[in-house]
């Protein structure tokens, strides 16, 4: 590998998501790979040998000899308050956790988000979310989604959550957010 960031072998065996098609691979303890991109409690690396990129999950941050701290709630990067009823404030601060592992902008500042809705349900809230991907043939959808899915359900107070990927109307850059775009070197 012939990148300026450091190569780290894995530590452990791990189960880590091929980026684009979003198929779980195991990664053997032992296997090169050099860390592109560590936000919103997920790491993408690269693994020369096995096709390219991987989404690796926070469970398996010590395996690449990271740490990360992991609130109350049990969700990296987010600091959402007990008590009271769901805040529509706490779903975007969780979804703003949410990354495309191959861009280093959140899926809300993306545009991938197309709605959001909260509805009451048995002793808490229900969370809907209709949200699209940057092109059709990803197949990182479904990993994306349940990460929101995963973290949307940490907030106190939500019973249960939807995230479903959806293709109308079409996805296109004019949906980045001026935040996403700076990022992004677009501005």
């Amino acid at each position: 590998m012939s990148t300026g960031s450091p190569v780290i072998h894995l530590t452990r065996d791990i189960e880590a998501i091929q980026i684009p098609s979003g198929l779980t691979k195991k990664l053997e303890k032992g296997t090169p790979c050099i860390i592109t991109q560590s936000l919103g409690g997920t790491f993408t690396v690269v693994v020369e040998h096995s096709a390219g990129l991987f989404r690796v999950l926070a469970e398996d941050a010590d395996a690449l000899g990271k740490t990360l701290e992991v609130p109350a709630g049990g969700v990296v990067g987010v600091g959402i308050k007990d008590g009271g009823p769901v805040k529509e404030e706490d779903i975007w601060t969780q979804l703003k956790t949410c990354y495309d592992p191959e861009i280093p902008v959140n899926i809300v500042d993306l545009g991938l988000i197309y709605s959001m809705e909260m509805k009451p349900q048995d002793g808490g809230t229900f969370i809907e979310v209709k949200m699209t991907l940057t092109a059709p043939g990803c197949g990182m959808g479904p990993s994306i989604a349940s990460d929101a899915q995963r973290k949307i359900l940490t907030v106190p107070g939500v019973t249960d959550a939807q995230v479903d990927v959806v293709w109308d109307p079409p996805w296109s850059a004019d949906r980045i957010s001026a935040e996403g775009k700076q990022k992004l070197g677009m501005v």
